[in-house]
């Protein structure tokens, strides 16, 4: 075909491409791709795992069953050898994510099938090992640790899943119970480093002798050697992605293995932290004076602050899925499956693109069910409030007189040397109180998550792994999407300051706008705690729902909040490290003690 130069070429591969329309491997009425049912049944079984075949896996494993001399035989024989070889094929990167979670959802529907008669016959299969696994108090994520946990099923660990915002004294508690192997933390917001941290301290309090396991978005080898590992006299390993932690718990609970490895691992704990020790800052660091001399420039004489077209509270709740699809930046949705590259341009990628494009139609498959048959809900909400700065903090006041704060927003600022640039903060971009210049800001709360996380588990009873974590991440895209949308509307329509706007979703995603929509617990505001102010302002919780965690993570998972901003000249930036001079001035003005200050700035403290 490709090198055919007949000049009616293409009509000719047009005229037959029809016969050959949903012919894909598994379809039934599909000859050649099922020559492989002719196959004894072991490499039938085989054949599915690493294909991820669901539907000829229970007829199969029951004439596997009737052959073998007792059913645990099929899972410890044909069963365990195909996941062996998806082991293989994944760690030499011949496998990628997604058809790994597939071949665990053909694994778990084999298993339950023959779970009654092991049952039945009182028979124990033996694992490579139990491990526990949890998300930390406080912290609701845990797309990544089910990854995690799915791939070491998938090499025949068995894992006791806690779920989402586990206390410390249910972790000890369940660990010792079940007499498990390992632990295994997750979390991704910054509050949840101090929360494995005080885990760590109390296995070591109540003498545990297990590896602990530290992974999630905020974690780091770093913060692991230099905050965790100390307090702890077992092995603490980061593991920083799924393909890895197969190797680490092999390692760890191999007699033979396990002494090099944790060798290994303490020096390079140690070469961390002397780095760590050791480390300039790439800037030089100013006092918060000299910081805030180099506050953003904006000549607010010159400058009217626009003022909004419809103020006052706007709710969506149960919004059109539908709407919200045309503004989904799937890049990040590929890289949750650790596929990594740009959408599009990942779909035609030489390695992962036939991989990628499986997973985008797999995704789509689902949105398609979550609009017509309202598996997702979606809920938001918006204000805009009239507001002025004082210094670094911004006071929010109950209505257009200004006679009376309603609030005060405090704000972190960049402390380190700008020769040619400016020590940046948030309330920089809002008019300062003596200009008596009118200005506002906004705040909204959206959510693409309600009933994401009773879907989830309904799927995980059913052993399709795959599709509960296909939930969480398309609700995941679905409220970044709600909050692209709603900064749209907002810029457009309710503050209406950009009413002339026409951008493509790619020039969404590349904030071609004017303002900036900074979330609380991110580089330019990454103190949590200011959540609740943002709570309070809008009523979230009592209006639609989202709440949060005694962490500051909200609820449902896939959730997005923050603030909206106006002015032409406001841009995103990182706080990075900040000096105690300003952690001692922010929590006089939030009224902390310095104990509560290290606490929810500690990860920004030099």
């Amino acid at each position: 075909m490709v090198l055919n130069r007949r000049e009616d070429g293409t009509e000719r591969l047009l005229d037959i491409a029809a016969e050959y329309a949903n012919k894909g491997v598994g379809k039934e009425d599909d000859a050649s791709a099922l020559e492989w049912r002719t196959w004894p049944v072991e490499k039938r079984l085989e054949h599915a795992l690493v294909k991820g075949i669901t539907e000829f896996i229970v007829e199969d494993t029951e004439e596997a069953r009737v052959n073998a001399s007792k059913p645990l035989e099929v899972i410890e024989g044909p069963l365990m050898d195909g996941m062996n070889v998806v082991g293989d094929l994944f760690g030499e990167g011949k496998m990628f994510l997604p058809q790994v979670v597939k071949s665990a959802r053909v694994m778990k529907q084999a298993v339950a099938h023959l779970e009654p008669f092991i049952n039945a016959s009182k028979q124990a299969g033996s694992s490579n090992g139990k491990i526990l696994l949890a998300t930390v108090k406080g912290d609701v994520h845990d797309i990544g640790k089910n990854i995690v946990g799915v791939v070491l099923q998938c090499n025949n660990y068995e894992i006791i899943d806690l779920g989402v915002m586990v206390p410390c004294e249910k972790i000890l508690k369940v660990a010792k119970e079940e007499n498990v192997d390992i632990i295994g933390l997750s979390g991704l917001i910054t509050p949840s480093l101090d929360e494995m941290v005080h885990v760590a301290k109390e296995m070591e309090r109540q003498g545990f002798d297990l590896p602990l396991l530290i992974g999630g978005a905020t974690t780091s080898k770093a913060h692991t050697a230099v905050k965790i590992e100390q307090n702890y006299s077992e092995p603490v390993v980061y593991v920083n992605n799924a393909s890895r932690a197969v190797g680490v718990c092999t390692s760890l609970l191999s007699n033979e293995l396990k002494p090099a490895f944790v060798e290994k691992l303490d020096i390079d704990y140690e070469r961390v932290r002397d780095q760590h020790n050791r480390k300039k800052p790439r800037t030089k660091p100013v006092t918060l004076e000299k910081a805030r001399e180099n506050k953003v420039d904006i000549d607010w004489q010159n400058y009217t602050p626009p003022k909004p077209a419809k103020p006052g509270v706007h709710v969506f709740e149960d919004f059109d899925v539908a709407t919200l699809r045309n503004y989904i930046d799937w890049t990040p949705f590929f890289m949750t499956w650790s596929l990594v590259g740009k959408y599009p341009a990942i779909l035609e990628h030489e390695e992962v693109g036939e991989e990628a494009k499986r997973l985008y139609k797999d995704a789509n498959d689902l949105l398609d069910r979550v609009e017509r048959e309202g598996l997702l809900k979606a809920a938001g909400m918006c204000a805009l409030f009239p507001a002025a700065s004082v210094g670094d903090d911004i006071e929010v006041y109950t209505d257009e007189t200004r006679s009376e704060v309603r609030t005060v927003l405090h704000n972190l600022r960049q402390q380190t040397e700008k020769p040619k640039g400016f020590n940046y903060c948030l309330s920089d971009y809002i008019a300062p109180k003596e200009s008596g210049k009118q200005d506002w800001i906004g705040a909204f709360a959206v959510t693409g998550g309600i009933g994401e996380r009773e879907l989830a588990d309904e799927y995980k009873a059913q052993g399709d792994d795959y599709n509960a974590i296909m939930i969480q991440a398309v609700a995941d895209r679905l409220a970044e999407a709600f909050a692209e949308y709603l900064h749209e509307k907002v810029r457009k329509e309710i503050w209406g300051y950009s009413a002339d706007e026409a951008l493509s979703n790619d020039d969404l995603i590349r904030e071609k706008y004017q303002g900036i929509r900074p979330a609380p617990g991110y580089p330019a505001c990454p103190e949590h705690t200011e959540k609740g102010s943002l709570w309070e302002m809008l009523n979230v919780e009592e209006t639609i729902g989202m709440s949060l965690t005694t962490s500051y993570a909200m609820w449902p998972g896939a959730s997005v909040s923050g603030w909206y901003f106006s002015h032409p000249d406001s841009r995103y930036f990182a706080i990075a490290q900040i000096q105690q001079d300003q952690v001692d001035s922010y929590a006089d003005r939030k009224g902390w003690s310095m104990e509560e200050a290290e606490k929810w700035l500690g990860p920004n403290i030099n």
